[in-house]
């Protein structure tokens, strides 16, 4: 078929797609971003009424954080399954049973009357999560072909997934304050009723790759392999490093991986087509969503304990605290989106948000044991933030840009799986410096002395604040080698029409 005859098809195809298609598609974005944020929110929403559930149930520390990590074990090893699913078997079914089935998982860890209870529910919730998250984004990825409404509509998407941990702090410090722990969970369920209905009522299913196979060598490699990573990195934070519990599932995790890398250019119908990390502006996207969730947590998680037991504020409060960072990087993701990289390209704009971003970070720094939350935290915060929105929206855009429709689903899933990741390593090694830096602070000194125990924790968080800055200022010399000059065509250009 001739490059005329399959312009003149798309065309038709973009003349007879009903009116209510093109009418609907910013109530799909609206069904898609409420589901994206409940995945995202369920990264964070739980760590805030962790005290509060430990105290219910009676659990030990010890296990406290598979509360956290079961969720994102199950989540990342899964992610490329997901993705595959959904172009299997059509992205609105897959939509559908992940909103369904994060519901019911959910309720059931809301009612949960012991520890495993709550964290089977947990894990759960990351299957479903894994299902549902390359679903939404795909389904972003098709239902918007014209690039300027694709640009806004990954706007959006793009600083949910970016801010969504600031707002589960918030909103899980309110649910935790005003009811109990458990309504950190049963919100999912509100959340999906709506997000169900609307997918049930706008979405169509399509299915781009119903002609091939599930590629089940390769998924069993992949997952093992994404599974044995994020496991290792967690233990990090309750093991040495010199831990086979570390290392073990580290230097297994490469080489499992290493095997899916060498499957996947031997397997008639890949679950990971090569020729989706082989594009260098993807490649380059990948690693940018790679580095900005690890330097996230640096932000997150330690600013977290600085505001609570350093600041005395309380969980809703510092939920609150965050809410400049989130609309600083909704106004960065907008204009980013729409208007920098549309007019100058990747190779400017992303690299500049990581800069402005590791300037945020190391502004950080300046906090002390009496510090001003607006002086010392509010100003690096907004810096930070915006840094942040001008490289996440942008680097999920053109990671999923220009994709086969067959392959959207697993190209998705991988965005998220690079998330994953990212913030499973930034985790485990910011707690391990933020501890180290810590003993190192106290070593000669008077351990019982409250004033040297409070700097000590200044320390460990200015070290972890130190290590992000340090990780975003990589990030922006990475992506200014790796992106290529110019406008990208997916955004100099309409997408290819495809069906929804």
């Amino acid at each position: 078929m001739s490059q005329k005859t399959l312009t003149e098809s798309g065309r038709e195809g973009a003349v007879e797609a009903p009116a209510a298609a093109s009418a609907k598609r910013w109530w799909i974005l609206a069904v898609i971003a409420l589901a994206q944020l409940m995945v995202v929110l369920d990264a964070t929403i739980v760590n805030i009424a962790l005290p509060s559930a430990q105290a219910d149930l009676g659990f030990s520390d010890g296990n406290r954080q598979w509360i956290v990590t079961a969720y994102a074990l199950a989540f990342a090893s899964l992610l490329l399954l997901g993705g595959r699913i959904a172009d299997l078997f059509g992205r609105k079914t897959a939509f559908l049973v992940g909103v369904a089935g994060f519901a019911a998982v959910s309720a059931l860890g809301g009612a949960a009357t012991n520890f495993e209870m709550l964290v089977t529910a947990r894990a759960l919730q990351g299957a479903f999560g894994a299902l549902l998250a390359p679903a939404a984004l795909s389904l972003l990825n098709t239902t918007f072909t014209d690039a300027r409404e694709r640009a806004k509509a990954f706007s959006v998407y793009g600083a949910i997934a970016g801010a969504g941990g600031a707002v589960g702090l918030l909103l899980g410090g309110v649910l935790t304050d005003a009811f109990d722990w458990r309504w950190t969970l049963y919100v999912n369920v509100v959340i999906a009723v709506a997000a169900f209905a609307g997918g049930w009522l706008l979405l169509h299913n399509h299915r781009d790759a119903a002609n091939s196979k599930l590629d089940v060598p390769g998924t069993l490699l992949v997952a093992a392999g994404l599974f044995s990573l994020v496991y290792g990195f967690s233990n990090a934070e309750t093991h040495d490093w010199d831990s086979p519990a570390t290392w073990g599932f580290l230097i297994a995790g490469g080489v499992l991986l290493a095997a899916f890398a060498w499957w996947q250019t031997r397997s008639a119908h890949p679950l990971l087509p090569l020729r989706i990390l082989l594009d260098r502006n993807r490649a380059a996207s990948f690693l940018a969503v790679l580095i900005s969730g690890g330097g996230m947590f640096g932000v997150f998680l330690f600013l977290t304990y600085y505001l609570q037991l350093n600041l005395g504020f309380s969980p809703t409060r510092t939920g609150a605290a965050f809410l400049p960072m989130v609309a600083a990087l909704m106004v960065a993701a907008q204009l980013s989106t729409t208007q920098l990289v549309p007019r100058i390209g990747p190779k400017v704009v992303i690299p500049l948000g990581f800069a402005v971003a590791a300037a945020g970070m190391a502004w950080l720094t300046g906090i002390g044991v009496g510090s001003s939350y607006l002086s010392a935290v509010l100003p690096q915060l907004i810096v930070t933030g915006f840094g942040l929105g001008l490289v996440m929206p942008p680097a999920m855009q053109l990671a999923t840009g220009g994709v086969a429709a067959e392959d959207a689903g697993v190209a998705s899933a991988t965005v998220n799986a690079m998330q994953q990741v990212g913030g499973s390593i930034g985790t485990a090694l910011l707690n391990t410096l933020a501890a180290s830096a810590a003993t190192d602070y106290l070593a000669g000194k008077d351990p019982t002395n409250k004033l040297v125990q409070a700097q000590a924790t200044i320390e460990s968080y200015t070290t972890a604040f130190w290590w992000s800055a340090g990780l975003f200022t990589a990030g922006a010399l990475i992506a200014f080698l790796l992106f290529r000059r110019g406008v990208p065509e997916q955004d100099a250009d309409a997408a290819p029409v495809v069906h929804m």
